[in-house]
């Protein structure tokens, strides 16, 4: 479930921040954090829609500052440059 994506490339992360709900938005995190690895996260949940969207440009097209803190932070906790490049700019 968590690394499926739908007919227009998003992951429920993606959905849930693109939804402007930050209680699933965390929730849909917590379970990334325990039950995928890394590469799991840095290689499928982090993916842009089919139209190259990010988290964190969805978060700011919503206006949500909490979401946008919430994406930041989590890109300092991951560990590789490519895993935060993904996340914060949609490359890598």
């Amino acid at each position: 479930m968590l690394l499926g994506t739908d007919s227009e490339g998003r992951t429920a992360w993606l959905l849930a921040t693109e939804e402007g709900n930050l209680d699933i938005f965390k929730k849909v995190w917590e379970w990334a954090e325990e039950k995928l690895t890394t590469e799991e996260i840095k290689n499928k949940l982090l993916d842009t829609d089919i139209e190259g969207r990010t988290a964190l440009l969805m978060a700011a097209q919503m206006d949500n500052l909490e979401e946008l803190q919430k994406v930041r932070e989590w890109a300092e906790k991951l560990t590789t440059e490519g895993i935060k490049n993904k996340l914060l700019l949609g490359t890598c």
